[in-house]
């Protein structure tokens, strides 16, 4: 028998996708325990902010956070059903990881899960849970990945690819039909972008059934691929990646999922990692859903000014909620710092008993709490005799802090604001 790799056997052409390949994995996948239908929720507060009637696809509350189940699972039930492996294994940043956990302990498979080092402890250990083994490898998913397929070369195990593989592929589109049935008027979907799989099922899948929706990818600023990809015709590859989005952080397409956006995405566009923390924290504060940054990304895209959707009914896909609590703190931070609800202050004064109480007394006449406060006596433009006092300060927001920064200089002192 020859052995599969990277979705394919050896020497096979890479296959598009069809229609067919997708019902074919609704069926695999008519299983509550396995994938559960996900709610879709009106957002009033993203329609005031952006003119559409927008419809949130909250698929990060999936069983195991995402929509990665979806194809891992019809991948290993097609090699179940040919009697081809008894074992599988995989790279990833965690999502994957937990799909193809879970798909496989559902099918009696051993799994071999390859992680980077640098994966959050939450996606390993819900990825051991779900029954895989874990092997911590790299400091990133291609270091991860490159481990994972030499597993593969040196056993029978079969490769459970992320995206680059038609099973997955057509494991994914079975959210977009749930998409279409959700809300057949959509005029716009939007769908998070990493390796490709899921926008190139969503996409293929509107495409047969709803052809004038638009579908729009995002991606994350310090990995996006796909412009230059598309460019270029063929899949670029970035030699490293930086986002806070770690679930799109692949760094690469493949030339399965590249042909699929080129015949069925109508657009890409790409966020910034401020508009992907204020995403996840305006998720937080008005729909109630935490949400991870690559699951957010599509709100970000819906609030940048780069994609129209004033006037119009439009889906972004919320396609995970593995945000472990290290990863969200940082993005609350950032967050309320953009926001200046978190407001660092260097106010310059003479190094003399009682200025520290005086500035302190003014910030707290305001009304706002300060979270930490310390002297800085080295900095090169200081005179003798002069420190700065440096201030991390709570307040309500923008107007709040203004108010603030005003009092401070209208009782003598030099203060700036140092956030950025």
């Amino acid at each position: 028998m020859t052995a599969e790799r990277d979705g394919r056997m050896d020497g096979e052409p890479a296959r598009t996708v069809t229609f067919e390949d997708i019902e074919d994995a609704r069926e695999r996948l008519d299983d509550r325990t396995v994938v559960k239908r996900t709610p879709v929720e009106r957002s009033t507060s993203l329609d005031e902010l952006t003119g559409a009637e927008v419809h949130l696809k909250m698929e990060h509350l999936q069983w195991t956070g995402s929509f990665k189940t979806r194809g891992a699972y019809n991948k290993i039930s097609q090699l179940v059903e040919a009697d081809a492996a008894s074992a599988v294994v995989a790279a990833s940043a965690g999502n994957h990881a937990q799909g193809v956990a879970l798909a496989a302990t559902k099918l009696g498979v051993d799994a071999t899960i390859v992680m980077p080092r640098t994966a959050p402890q939450t996606k390993i250990d819900a990825t051991r849970g779900y029954g895989a083994d874990v092997e911590l490898v790299g400091r990133d998913f291609r270091e991860a990945m490159a481990h994972a397929q030499g597993l593969v070369e040196a056993t029978d195990a079969a490769f459970v690819h992320a995206y680059d593989d038609p099973a997955i592929v057509a494991g994914q589109g079975t959210l977009g039909v749930e998409m279409h049935e959700d809300l057949p008027e959509v005029d716009t979907v939007v769908v998070p972008v990493g390796g490709g799989g899921l926008i190139s099922g969503v996409s293929r899948a509107f495409a047969e059934l709803s052809p004038d929706t638009r579908v729009v990818g995002v991606q994350a600023e310090g990995a996006e691929t796909v412009p230059d990809s598309l460019d270029k015709g063929v899949p670029v590859s970035l030699d490293s990646v930086d986002t806070i989005a770690d679930g799109i952080a692949t760094g690469g397409i493949s030339e399965l999922t590249l042909s699929l956006i080129e015949e069925h995405v109508d657009e890409v566009v790409t966020v910034t990692d401020g508009e992907i923390a204020r995403a996840v924290l305006l998720l937080f504060e008005r729909a109630k859903q935490v949400v991870e940054g690559a699951g957010a990304a599509s709100v970000a895209a819906v609030l940048d000014d780069e994609l129209d959707v004033e006037g119009e009914t439009v889906m972004p896909l919320l396609c995970g909620g593995n945000l472990d609590m290290t990863m969200l703190q940082t993005v609350l931070v950032h967050a309320l710092t953009d926001r200046e609800q978190i407001l660092r202050l260097k106010v310059r004064i003479t190094d003399r008993p009682g200025k520290m109480e005086e500035v302190s007394g003014i910030i707290g006449d305001h009304n706002a709490n300060i979270q930490t406060v310390r002297h800085d006596r080295a900095a090169a433009e200081l005179g003798v005799g002069e420190a700065y006092l440096v201030f991390q300060v709570e307040t309500s927001g923008a107007s709040h802090a203004r108010e603030i920064i005003r009092a401070i200089r209208d009782r003598g002192y030099e203060v700036r604001h140092v956030n950025a």
